[in-house]
């Protein structure tokens, strides 16, 4: 009995202890939970000399395109470096900037600031002059003439958005920026603008602030190249890499410059010069705006043509890897169609020949990689041409700037653009004997061909116009080359038409 009822003690008593518990363990659990919903809880923040190193060590500014006659880069500066005293800024300029920026590159304050003059100077060397020497930084920061950090938080937002995106662009100011879409055909030598729609752009058109990683910056080919923007974001372009364009904040707009209506003439005029000389440093040759105007930086009538003397048959471009300048095909065009119209005034019999026809049958046009226009015609219609006949004894010019010439290589005539570009038209005169057209141009590879290949003729669209060729033309095409040479043609030096395009 006794030992019952001691029993029943301890029963009771691990009761009590496990309900006490259970009290205690919900008691604390609910202040707890409390606790962690309490909206008042926020991460203690870097203290300021922390903060400063932290993004001194991430992100270098640099301050590339502004104008030594009118400028805001002083006031970009300081306001940087009121908000971080230590980060690294470069201010690159292409001369030494005159008159000199109100900046006192001797004071301790200016330490980390570094003004560098790309041009060459004979006690500078060429690190000294080379931007990338300075950047030691994990991200780049191009902030343009005239801007202002809004607050230090806007400086690790940007950071936190380009360690998610990549490279990005900040708006300046209340500016709305266009997204770019940048068409770059490097073998084609040309570029072609166009706004899209989103905020995953080529480019971006309007004041703003770029932020990528200085490991980009060091695979392009001229990361400092003026119109500052305009430049990197075709190399950008050029590797595949898109920007990230920012809408849900910016940087602070500075002072306004190029007021007066001589200041902008004066930039506008160094901005068609910077990027007439932006082209020719990346092989751009034909542009194509927004507004589908087209603009050209290559070769035009009264300059000589894009390539130099054409030697074994191949033309310079064809070791650069890229295709006949546009310039070049337009100028082609040109001579063809003056040719044509002039042979036709007077019922000269011609056909197109070997590559031009060839052409025709790819794509209705002069190959993409050719440099001439080859057309055949029958040598006893030549005395019909006042302009060949001419020609037979000494270069002539004609009422609209062609040149007529009789060729030194053999007994053709050549028909050139201008006295100064040398775009040509050869005409390469056959003459019927036994069935077959046999050529007297013995330097040309152009083979003698059966004369049913003319009777009838036929005629192929090339250059924009219907245009006399021979009949069944693949078979005609295969006797000049070989079997297949539509679908699969040689370029010049029996280059592989697909290893080209590859």
């Amino acid at each position: 009995m006794r030992f019952k009822f001691v029993r029943t003690l301890l029963v009771l008593a691990l009761l009590a202890n496990i309900i006490v518990w259970h009290r205690i363990w919900r008691l604390f659990s609910t202040q707890n939970t409390l606790r962690l919903l309490t909206p008042t809880t926020v991460v203690t923040p870097d203290p300021p000399q922390k903060l400063h190193r932290r993004l001194a060590r991430l992100v270098t500014v640099v301050i590339r395109q502004f104008e030594t006659f009118e400028n805001d880069v002083t006031s970009t500066v300081e306001s940087v470096l009121s908000l971080f005293p230590t980060i690294p800024i470069l201010i690159v300029s292409n001369e030494l900037p005159y008159p000199p920026l109100e900046l006192d590159f001797a004071n301790e304050s200016m330490q980390n600031v570094k003004l560098i003059n790309l041009q060459p100077e004979f006690n500078k060397s060429y690190d000294e002059r080379n931007p990338l020497f300075y950047i030691r930084t994990k991200y780049v920061l191009f902030l343009p003439d005239g801007s202002r950090l809004s607050t230090k938080r806007s400086m690790e937002e940007t950071v936190s958005q380009s360690t998610k995106l990549g490279a990005i662009g900040i708006p300046v100011g209340t500016v709305t920026l266009n997204c770019v879409n940048i068409d770059l055909k490097v073998k084609e030598w040309s570029l072609k603008f166009s706004y899209t729609m989103g905020t995953e752009c080529d480019g971006i058109n309007g004041k703003h602030a770029t932020m990528l990683e200085t490991k980009l910056l060091r695979k392009l080919t001229d990361p400092f190249l003026l119109p500052f923007t305009d430049a990197l974001y075709i190399q950008t372009t050029a590797l595949g890499v898109k920007i990230h364009m920012l809408s849900n904040y910016h940087f602070n707009e500075g002072k306004s410059s190029y007021k007066g209506t001589q200041f902008l003439w004066k930039v506008q005029q160094l901005h068609q010069d910077r990027e007439r000389t932006m082209f020719e440093k990346l092989g751009i040759k034909k542009v194509t705006r927004a507004s589908d105007s087209i603009e050209w930086y290559g070769c035009s009538r009264e300059s000589s043509r894009c390539f130099g003397p054409v030697i074994n048959g191949i033309p310079s471009y064809l070791y650069q890897n890229r295709f006949t300048p546009p310039c070049c095909i337009s100028g082609l065009r040109k001579v063809a169609h003056h040719v044509f119209d002039k042979l036709e005034e007077v019922g000269i019999r011609y056909w197109l020949e070997s590559g031009s026809l060839l052409g025709a049958m790819r794509n209705g046009d002069i190959l993409p990689w050719d440099h001439e226009v080859q057309i055949g015609v029958n040598r006893d219609d030549l005395e019909r041409s006042s302009w060949l006949i001419q020609a037979m004894d000494k270069p002539v010019v004609d009422n609209h700037g062609f040149v007529w010439k009789k060729a030194i290589e053999g007994e053709f005539f050549k028909v050139q653009y201008s006295k100064v570009n040398h775009l040509t038209v050869n005409i390469l005169p056959f003459y019927a004997k036994n069935g077959s057209m046999l050529r007297d141009a013995w330097f040309l590879n152009n083979k003698d061909f059966p004369e049913q290949f003319l009777h009838p003729m036929s005629s192929i669209e090339f250059a924009g116009r219907q245009v006399p060729c021979p009949n069944n033309i693949r078979d005609f095409l295969e006797l000049k080359y070989f079997r297949g040479v539509i679908e699969n043609p040689e370029l010049p030096g029996k280059i592989s038409f697909q290893g080209f395009l590859h």
